[in-house]
């Protein structure tokens, strides 16, 4: 008769993003090693690399390509957020800047592991993740709280700029307001029609429209 027992659960389905292939190379060979991990995917950095991501059905998204401010990369991690919004990402390679950490932190990045960091450090900061916790360096933890304190005292501040949009995002929904077509936007900025859906899909969500003719307006009223 054969003995019944726990099932194991499915390996966490995690998908490499990294600018240096020698990098990404290693850490698949590093997390192959482990039962729990299955490497779905390795890319560097690009629009073409956010459809290959979310065809995968990843768990979780180890990413080193991120800095605070930086536009470029805040559209594409909005854009794959958009794309698999049930995807968890972790940084790794980070310098120790607050400032980064917390703009990561508000673009809902789950797990920040610094560049002096071990193999150790990094592949339990992945079962922590994809266990749905967070996890940072400790001696972050005071900075998040401070950062916490100071988002409710500018909360009214926040309100008054809810509809702030990035410079990509108002180009693009000017273009909207023009009538062109989700292709014909994606000719005029050089993007992919998939992303271009995704901007519109997020702007309407930010100033709470249910269709792109509605945000239009919305923006209009609120310059």
């Amino acid at each position: 008769m054969p003995i019944s027992g726990k099932q194991s659960p499915s390996p966490i389905k995690v998908f490499v993003v990294a600018e240096n292939r020698l990098l990404r190379e290693t850490l698949v060979r590093l997390f192959r090693k482990r039962s729990e991990i299955n490497i779905v995917g390795e890319t560097c950095c690009s629009e073409s690399s956010i459809e290959a991501i979310a065809s995968t059905k990843s768990d979780l998204l180890l990413l080193d390509c991120f800095k605070a401010n930086n536009a470029s990369d805040d559209d594409w991690l909005a854009d794959v957020q958009e794309s698999i919004p049930e995807i968890k990402v972790v940084l790794f390679g980070m310098d120790e800047d607050p400032e980064i950490f917390i703009q990561a932190v508000r673009r809902g990045i789950a797990g920040f592991v610094l560049k002096n960091a071990s193999a150790t450090d990094l592949l339990e900061a992945v079962r922590t993740v994809a266990q749905g916790e967070a996890s940072c360096p400790p001696k972050f933890c005071k900075v998040l709280f401070k950062a916490l304190a100071a988002n409710d005292q500018n909360k009214d501040e926040r309100i008054a700029t809810q509809f702030e949009l990035t410079q990509r995002q108002r180009q693009l929904m000017s273009l909207v307001a023009m009538g062109l077509s989700n292709k014909e936007i994606a000719a005029n900025l050089n993007l992919s029609e998939f992303t271009v859906k995704n901007h519109i899909y997020r702007v309407m969500k930010q100033v709470d429209a249910q269709s792109r003719h509605e945000a239009v307006s919305l923006i209009r009223d609120s310059d």
